[in-house]
């Protein structure tokens, strides 16, 4: 349920970045008003990150952790239970706003007041609904917790837990954190809308810069909870078709957790332009330059697992590739972001937009679809048709970077993001940029052809399992049964 439900929301936030790219196509205002475009910008963004990456990665924590660890099923099936069936009002809650006589949300996915405190009657709903989906997070991310820590097989201690079990119990405590406080940011935006508080208006003596702060102590750890998971997939993926145990385990332990207390002390870095005292400055842009180590270690812990291996590239081996060296596009953008005056020139330009896509898309979202071809065999007893698989992998590589390569240009030229129109010399990029995620977009159909084929055909992997690939997963038939170990196995 999570999964499917991830995928639709993929394509309904994908079908409103298309409305995006459309409008950015020539200069101009051609297809929608100002207005609706922001609402888009707005909307894409929620729904792509609370809507279709976590919840996948939820999915993928519900049918992984207990085969992985030899538990019978998750700890609290009822509370996983409840934790879905929150998702589909929240998000019938939120979508319903666009059809408002006021329209949807049009401040940003990082709703900043005095845009979220002004106009319509959307804000309360989406309010609303972002309460729901952290609640479901936060229930998601207990049961994870709960059925790691009490329900391993005999023997397997805390360092012999398999790398995609120590990142999501690492993402589990990120999201117990980090959630209450986008809670408590948005509550106070309601009753200052509401209630007649001034936490953040101005004229009452509040702070607008305030919510900066609230917001980002919460959405720079959101940015690792939609990371860390996707490293845990690499890190099963890349040993099982090197055919070699990955290296430095420990340190991929080590630097995972790193990451993740880090992330909590560098919030700061996405308001470089608000007019801190040069102490803050300087230690928000050498924190966040930190956090390059603990990501180098694993890259450098990747190819390390790669070298002289018996290599051979499987859909899945070829995203995970992909997601390397993507994501490190991704991260070396977001170090020369880190540089304190380097960023008063990037700041909100298509140069950030490139950057967050880059570790978002061949990031978060790669990892997704690599896991999906990676255990769709163990899950259904059904091998998918692999040269489809890799006419997908190539079609989607070739696109994403057509889509978000040129925006590093056209961001460090001056380019504004979130606005409909643009300056005429930015013309050629935006066409390359625009026709590069409508081809992004029809690839994804073809990714859902290649479920729906594999889906129907009969039972025909019945002991299958990528050769290499080891974990307490494959030892179980496939398909693998829903209650997945009766007996624990025993661990040396």
């Amino acid at each position: 349920l999570y999964l499917w439900f991830s995928l639709l929301m993929f394509f309904i936030g994908g079908f409103m970045a298309l409305i995006i790219r459309a409008e950015l196509f020539q200069p101009g205002l051609q297809l929608v008003v100002p207005g609706f475009f922001n609402q888009m910008t707005t909307m894409h963004a929620l729904i792509m990150i609370f809507g279709a990456l976590m919840p996948a990665f939820v999915g993928l924590a519900n049918w992984q952790l207990p085969m992985m660890i030899g538990a019978p099923d998750m700890a609290l099936p009822r509370l996983n239970n409840w934790s879905f069936w929150i998702l589909p009002f929240a998000f019938t809650m939120l979508l319903s706003t666009l059809f408002f006589e006021s329209g949807g949300p049009a401040a940003g996915w990082t709703l900043y007041p005095p845009l979220s405190l002004q106009g319509g009657n959307s804000m309360p709903f989406v309010i609303f609904s972002l309460h729901l989906l952290g609640a479901s997070s936060i229930l998601g991310a207990i049961n994870v917790i709960a059925t790691i820590l009490n329900m391993r097989a005999p023997g397997m201690t805390l360092m012999k837990m398999p790398i995609f079990v120590w990142t999501w119990l690492i993402t589990a405590f990120l999201l117990i954190a980090a959630m209450p406080v986008l809670a408590g940011a948005i509550t106070m935006l309601l009753t200052d809308r509401f209630y007649g508080t001034s936490f953040f208006t101005a004229a009452g003596g509040g702070d607008p810069v305030l919510f900066q702060h609230i917001f980002w102590f919460f959405g720079h750890p959101e940015v690792y909870i939609l990371i860390l998971p996707a490293f845990g997939i690499i890190s099963t993926i890349i040993p099982a078709f090197s055919r070699k145990k990955l290296f430095g385990y420990d340190s991929m332990v080590y630097a995972t957790a790193s990451i993740a207390l880090l992330s909590f002390i560098v919030w700061a870095h996405h308001m470089f332009t608000v007019g801190m005292p040069l102490a803050g400055e300087i230690f928000f842009m050498f924190t966040t330059m930190l956090i390059a180590v603990p990501t180098g270690v694993k890259v450098f812990n990747w190819v390390a697992t790669m070298w002289r291996g018996s290599m051979t590239f499987e859909t899945p081996m070829l995203f995970s590739l992909a997601f390397i060296i993507l994501f490190t596009i991704g991260g070396f953008s977001g170090l020369m972001l880190a540089i304190t005056p380097a960023d008063f020139q990037y700041h909100d330009t298509y140069f950030v937009v490139a950057h967050f896509h880059y570790v978002l898309v061949p990031g978060a979202i790669f990892a997704v679809i690599a896991a999906v071809y990676y255990w769709l065999p163990k899950w259904t007893g059904k091998m998918y048709n692999e040269t489809l698989g890799k006419v997908h992998f190539w079609m989607t590589t070739v696109f994403v970077n057509i889509t978000f390569f040129p925006m590093h240009f056209v961001g460090l030229a001056g380019m504004p993001r979130r606005i409909p129109d643009y300056a005429v010399q930015f013309t050629d990029f935006n066409m390359i940029a625009s026709i590069g995620a409508f081809g992004f977009g029809l690839s994804q159909l073809l990714f859902v052809y290649i479920l729906f084929q594999t889906l129907r055909q009969p039972v025909t992997a019945a002991d299958k399992s990528w050769e290499g690939a080891e974990g307490l997963e494959w030892t179980l038939p496939s398909p693998a049964p829903y209650h997945s170990f009766d007996t624990p196995p025993k661990v040396d």
